[in-house]
């Protein structure tokens, strides 16, 4: 008895034409359809996308299928087939989007968006391994064809070990303590670091902060995901929650309503809360305002505002987002709300690159996002290594400038593909000790 049943029988009916006739089809209709019922912009956008990845996952497909059994050929053309269905509904779903139920998102959205991201990866990785298979070739070693076509294969596993990483958050708690002084050039430095158990009470009790940022709702985080998340923050029990931008994607942009939905649990806590906007919120920012005052979260647009905690005074002053000009931008702000007396002195800034333009000595923390810690390295195995290290973003973690610190948050979620790649999302509380 065949334990494959139908899907094996068709492997013996040359079922390898299904998922290149798909790819093909997608590839047509679906920026055609784009250009049509949304516009040029979204269409140009779905058309690059699909020539970026398709190439790769055709010709992935096309290798996997010579060293494939005759009993794994139906179920790999399924499985091609299926997920690049998926894409194509994804891409087309997005055409008028709105947030959509969890049988839509995991049956649809999450294998579209990771097939996807799977040929993006994989295509300059088989231009990189490709003259070797020339030389292989060449010198006739055949036989190490089939070892290396499974090394070209390395980017479908990386984006489906992606997915859990992209889904799962551990409860973490960060402690630093503030200072008066500094390195006079920018450098990352150490905290402490728990996750997954609570650490022991300090003697004197620090300032707790709750950030939320990146929150990008949306196929990867739903409504009630982020509701969950937050509840479990609150319930921490933080002197100040802080909001610091990127709350919606496509999708939530199309469903009006859903921010507000998704923080209803910090209801209770609001007087405590204050938020700013990041670039993404610039797309939609009558929703932004609509949500924060519903739950009456104070939005701060280049403004200020002060709270009473029991370690500290706290002034907080909020950034709005800007592309360019950081220098010019921040400096004004800063000036038009000098440090107050006795105050602990908090600047929201979504994107951490304003931080080196910052007048000298002139905050005692930044809050910061917009980087989604990297997405890509090895935090995960407590390096603190991405690919933005070596940029000039400052990715994720602690930094210094003479008496200024940065921390730049991981990001509660993410926008688009899962290229979380050993840089989980966090979700922790900061104990902050002044100086």
């Amino acid at each position: 008895m065949d334990l494959n049943g139908p899907i094996g029988a068709l492997s013996e009916g040359h079922t390898g034409w299904i998922f290149p006739a798909i790819a093909l089809a997608t590839w047509v209709a679906v920026p055609a359809y784009a250009a049509l019922a949304r516009g040029r912009l979204y269409a140009l956008f779905a058309g690059v996308l699909l020539t970026v990845s398709l190439p790769a996952a055709l010709v992935l497909h096309t290798r996997l299928r010579e060293i494939a059994s005759a009993d794994l050929g139906g179920w790999l053309d399924f499985l091609f087939a299926y997920s690049m269905a998926a894409a194509g509904l994804q891409f087309a779903h997005l055409v008028r989007a709105r947030m959509r139920g969890s049988l839509f998102r995991w049956l649809v959205s999450v294998p579209g968006q990771t097939f996807i991201a799977a040929g993006m990866l994989a295509g300059p990785w088989l231009l990189a391994l490709l003259p070797f298979r020339l030389l292989f070739d060449v010198l006739g070693w055949t036989a190490l064809l089939s070892a290396w076509t499974l090394l070209e294969s390395l980017p479908l596993a990386v984006s489906l070990a992606s997915i859990l990483t992209s889904v799962t958050t551990r409860p973490e708690t960060v402690r630093f303590r503030l200072s008066r002084q500094g390195p006079e050039e920018m450098c990352r430095i150490p905290v402490e670091r728990y996750r997954g158990r609570p650490p022991a009470p300090l003697l004197e009790r620090p300032l707790r902060v709750v950030q939320l940022t990146d929150t990008h709702l949306g196929p990867w985080q739903s409504i009630d995901r982020l509701r969950r998340r937050i509840a479990s923050l609150v319930e921490r029990e933080p002197d100040l929650v802080v909001l610091t931008g990127d709350f919606l994607t496509m999708e939530s942009m199309g469903s009006p309503g859903c921010l507000e939905d998704a923080l209803e649990p910090l209801t209770p806590v609001a007087e405590r809360c204050v938020a700013i906007l990041g670039n993404h919120d610039h797309e939609a920012p009558h929703q932004i305002r609509a949500a924060m005052r519903n739950i009456g979260i104070r939005l701060l647009v280049d403004e200020e505002a002060c709270f009473e905690t029991a370690v500290a005074d706290v002034q907080v002053v909020g950034a709005d987002y800007v592309g360019r000009g950081h220098r010019e931008h921040l400096g004004a702000l800063l000036a038009r709300y000098p440090r107050r007396e006795d105050h602990l002195r908090l600047l929201l800034l979504h994107d951490p690159v304003g931080f080196r333009a910052l007048p000298a000595n002139d905050v005692d923390l930044v809050l910061s996002g917009h980087t989604h810690g990297g997405q890509v390295g090895l935090v995960s195995l407590g390096i603190d290594w991405t690919v933005l290290s070596p940029s000039r973003w400052p990715d994720q973690g602690l930094f210094a400038q003479r008496s200024t610190r940065l921390y730049v948050h991981r990001g509660t979620g993410f926008y688009g593909f899962p290229m979380r790649i050993g840089v989980p999302a966090e979700q922790s509380v900061l104990e902050i000790s002044p100086a």
